[in-house]
């Protein structure tokens, strides 16, 4: 049996879209279902959260940089897992990079694909009546999917709600609960988004607590009811992963630090028989002798570069294996593969210096979207040549590049001129940018 679904999205970031899509999710599970939550675009850190509320996996869903099979192939293992599932957006319903129609990253473009009706968190603080027109524009905008209802977020008293709901009634439009503005519901955040699931304080009780708000705000039956049947494009796909495993046995970087990696890519990685080897760099712990490759993925390690500095036997560990095994490092972890990284407070400390790239984050400068890197050698992402989509959002600088020859050359959806990115020398490669799948 084939779960139905729902994606739950927003005119605009910061409506409250993740909080109500945690409770929700928590709320449901609660009441006895199997619940999948799935995460629209290319972020790391609500899929965790994800799998924190429901107790099962996350995946993303990304229609600009994933092939149509894998895309479809994430969405139907969900649907099959679950008796609902519940995705969230990214953005705005709409905000999109240019490409082909329903291939544009937009979280519309994963509503039209799988089916899915759209449920409208709004957030109306500073507004009545005209967030009906705001719903009402959605609805318009785009005539593949469908707005089946909406959740007001931070209602200011029940004059307010009273308000705003008789505009959605004048649109036709079903309201399915309303929020009031509790600053207990919203979940810590830093640089590069909510504070990790991992990390975040009292985790599962901030979950039930948010649970318990949605479940009396919320018409969760309404909210089941609203939910469509899950209908995916007959791709035919194969069992390639979206990324080659960069050994048979892989030594992968995790805690506090390291810990950004797309469930899709691990999953994809077990699935072609490799075995994923777990350490952790913050216990000054170096990757094990017995693997054959190492993975540092992207993180937090900017808040973390004293600790890494002083963790003797994870640097000396990770030179030695470099010496005869391929390592990569993703973002954060193509930082401390440098010389050195720079901290906020502008002291610079000395990191593996098996690349001659440094970093800093003392000057904070926000580098985000799409791209897609060619690769210039061979290494543990392919052969030269081969073609990737991925990401990239960072707030640290290279302040010093050295003479590595480049790792890929870059370009972005809106017509860049190819430019080199990331550094490689012997075994070793990284770069800010992070793979999601092969170019299609």
């Amino acid at each position: 049996m084939t779960a139905r679904g729902l994606l739950i999205a927003a005119p605009r970031s910061g409506s409250g879209k993740t909080t109500i899509t945690l409770g929700l999710q928590r709320a449901l599970v609660r009441r006895g279902l199997t619940v999948r939550g799935l995460k629209c675009g290319p972020d790391y850190i609500d899929p965790a959260f994800h799998a924190a509320a429901t107790g099962a996996p996350s995946a993303n869903l990304d229609s600009y940089a994933m092939p149509d099979a894998l895309l479809a192939r994430l969405a139907a293992e969900a649907a099959q897992a679950a008796d609902i599932v519940i995705a969230e957006g990214s953005m705005g319903l709409f905000d999109a990079v240019p490409g082909p129609e329903g291939h544009t990253g937009a979280s519309a473009d994963i509503a039209a694909a799988t089916g899915w009706p759209v449920l409208l968190v709004i957030d109306v603080s500073g507004q009545a009546q005209s967030a009906a027109a705001v719903a009402l524009g959605c609805r318009a905008y785009d005539p593949r999917i469908r707005i089946a209802g909406v959740i007001l977020n931070k209602v200011a008293s029940a004059r307010h709600e009273r308000l705003v709901r008789q505009g959605m009634e004048r649109i036709g439009l079903p309201v399915l609960g309303a929020l009031p503005r509790e600053a207990s519901l919203i979940l810590p955040e830093r640089h590069l988004g909510l504070v990790q699931a991992g990390e975040t304080a009292d985790l599962h009780a901030r979950l039930d607590a948010l649970a318990e708000a949605v479940a009396a705000a919320v018409d969760l039956d309404a909210f089941i009811a609203t939910a469509g049947e899950t209908g995916l494009p007959a791709i035919a796909g194969n069992d390639v992963p979206p990324l080659p495993a960069p050994g048979r046995r892989i030594a992968i970087a995790r805690d506090a630090a390291f810990s950004f990696v797309y469930p899709h890519v691990e999953a994809g990685w077990r699935a072609a028989g490799a075995e994923i080897v777990a350490f952790s760099p913050l216990r000054n712990e170096a990757p094990p002798d017995d693997c054959d490759s190492c993975w540092l993925p992207g993180g937090y390690p900017e808040l973390h570069a004293a600790t890494i500095a002083a963790a003797g036997h994870f640097l000396t560990g990770l030179r030695s294996f470099a010496e005869t095994r391929p390592v990569h490092g993703e973002c954060g972890g193509y930082m401390v593969l440098g010389r050195s990284l720079t901290g906020a407070d502008g002291v610079a400390h000395a990191m593996a210096g098996l690349l001659s790239v440094e970093t800093s984050f003392a000057k904070r400068k926000m580098n985000l979207g799409y791209r897609r890197a060619v690769l210039q050698a061979d290494g543990p992402l392919g052969p030269a040549s081969t073609a990737l989509t991925g990401h990239e959002f960072h707030y640290a600088s290279i302040v010093a590049q050295g003479d590595d020859p480049p790792f890929a050359m870059v370009t972005d959806p809106h017509g860049s001129a190819p430019a080199p990115a990331g550094s490689r020398r012997g075994r070793v490669t990284g770069s800010f940018f992070h793979a999601i799948a092969r170019a299609g």
